[in-house]
């Protein structure tokens, strides 16, 4: 897929530097067609990095995608620089007033948190309420998925006694979902949270349905009968050495962390990790972009509803 982004984009680079057809916002406007809008709210401190990872996973189509990011105008962003976010991101109030076919809301570091206490939740909140109307499909990464389906379910979120941190084992529960189309019956992601939900919550819900779950990790994959909106609780997106990353920052904060699950070989910190699960993080967005987004959104955005 040629996504459509900012040429100064840090991810612009990097993604051409891999190959990836990433087209200028001058090419893009001599293309008569209608590209794909979406909106990406990264809540994630490490924004350049998401940026780069998610618009990696899109780029696995022929559809043009034109990419917005929101950031939360309720907190102050200390691991991004100012210039970047004035740059490349808008504020809610900036585009409350427009459509788009889909949205990607990312995790957050704020699990330990009550959904209430964390900084942003009223306009995070906002943002949700505004999507039911505005846009065609939604997709919750992690601490979304969890903060989705308490806010529009009241799906309760679970601490963990310990965090779940890995790459695990997951089946799929009903293989004939476009969602998992093309999906091995048993494929592996990746986890990092320190909160779950579980299986006799979510079956309270008749709107919902439970599509891959793992005897580790537990849920992975939910979504609505219409597949409005999609609900993540894993990182799909994860590069091969985002594992690694977080594990080595938490033994550095003295946490004393657990070793990832079935990710360096033999347990060995000093080991490269393996990565298998990329071509299952690309189908799920593929899939996602194709069956729950151009498939459904109307031509004239403007009616979406």
């Amino acid at each position: 897929m040629p996504i459509r982004v900012p040429d100064t984009l840090p991810a612009t680079q990097q993604l051409r530097n891999e190959n990836i057809f990433v087209m200028s916002e001058t090419k893009a406007m001599h293309q008569d067609i209608r590209p794909l809008k979406l909106v990406i709210v990264n809540l994630m401190p490490t924004k350049i990095t998401t940026e780069t990872q998610l618009l990696r996973l899109l780029s696995n189509s022929p559809l043009q995608v034109e990419i917005d990011f929101l950031q939360m105008n309720s907190h102050d962003s200390k691991n991004t620089a100012a210039e970047h976010l004035r740059a490349f991101y808008k504020t809610f109030d900036e585009i409350r007033r427009s459509k788009y076919d889909g949205m990607i809301i990312t995790g957050a570091p704020v699990e330990k948190l009550k959904f209430e206490d964390v900084d942003y939740w009223e306009e995070l909140v906002e943002i949700m309420e505004w999507s039911k109307k505005n846009v065609t499909s939604t997709l919750h990464l992690c601490w979304a998925a969890l903060a989705g389906l308490y806010y529009h379910y009241g799906v309760p979120k679970h601490r963990l006694p310990e965090k779940c941190s890995g790459v695990y084992r997951h089946k799929v529960g009903r293989i004939t979902s476009k969602l998992v189309r093309g999906f091995d019956n048993e494929f592996f992601a990746p986890h990092s949270r320190n909160s779950e939900v579980r299986r006799e919550d979510v079956e309270k819900v008749p709107e919902l349905e439970i599509l891959a779950e793992s005897d580790e990790a537990g849920i992975y994959l939910i979504t609505t009968k219409a597949g409005r909106q999609i609900f993540v609780t894993g990182h799909s997106e994860y590069d091969a050495h985002t594992l690694r990353d977080e594990y080595f920052r938490d033994v550095e904060k003295g946490i004393n962390p657990k070793i990832p699950c079935n990710y360096f070989p033999n347990d060995d910190p000093t080991q490269e990790p393996q990565i298998y699960w990329r071509s299952h993080a690309y189908l799920l967005f593929s899939n996602w972009l194709n069956y729950f987004v151009y498939q459904i959104t109307p031509y004239d955005i403007e009616t979406i509803n």
